[in-house]
């Protein structure tokens, strides 16, 4: 099923938290809805605000994954020279080379990783410049089943100003973080 992100922009959180109880009442799961900005404590004062985690503010995942794929190429790079040198052939074997290539894996990964947690999400950089002039920027991902609905709500908000469309989140991460809680209620008492 194929999911558009839509972002919108807003100065108030109050009318953005009538929004997403809006959409949530017409249907729309609350791991859909999203609000993200810079006032952190603003956001903890409404009790309704989903708002963006602190490690999908940053580019983690991104950068993450593209450590990994560095650590494939250099781990392959690693056990090609190794085979094309011969060294293979020799009393120790494989094994060290092996080792090294997974080592390079996990160290390029790594890297990635703490590099990209030092950087905003590649996502939410066009919107640095409402964020740090105070505005608040919610996005949802939605079905096109569900885009009527966005259509419904977003007249009776005037305020909330439509900035764009990306893409969606992937659809199983959405339905496991609806389908979570309910599996932790009934499992755990």
């Amino acid at each position: 099923m194929q999911r558009l992100r839509h972002y919108f922009v807003s100065d108030n959180m109050d009318d953005l938290e009538v929004f997403e109880e809006q959409l949530e009442a017409a249907g729309v799961a609350t791991p859909q809805i999203h609000v993200l900005t810079l006032n952190d404590a603003e956001a903890e004062s409404h009790d309704h605000i989903h708002e963006v985690t602190s490690l999908m503010k940053t580019d983690l995942v991104r950068s993450w994954e593209i450590g990994a794929l560095i650590g494939v190429v250099v781990a392959g790079l690693i056990l090609v020279t190794a085979y094309f040198a011969g060294w293979t052939e020799t009393v120790v074997g494989w094994m060290p080379f092996i080792f090294l290539s997974i080592v390079a894996l996990g160290f390029c990964t790594w890297e990635g990783g703490l590099l990209g947690i030092q950087k905003p999400n590649h996502n939410f950089e066009r919107f640095q410049s409402a964020l740090n002039e105070g505005k608040h920027v919610i996005f949802m991902d939605l079905d096109a089943s569900q885009e009527s609905i966005l259509e419904n709500l977003i007249a009776k908000h005037p305020q909330v100003e439509k900035a764009g469309t990306g893409s969606s989140t992937l659809p199983f991460i959405v339905y496991f973080e609806t389908r979570l809680p309910e599996l932790l209620k009934e499992t755990l008492p």
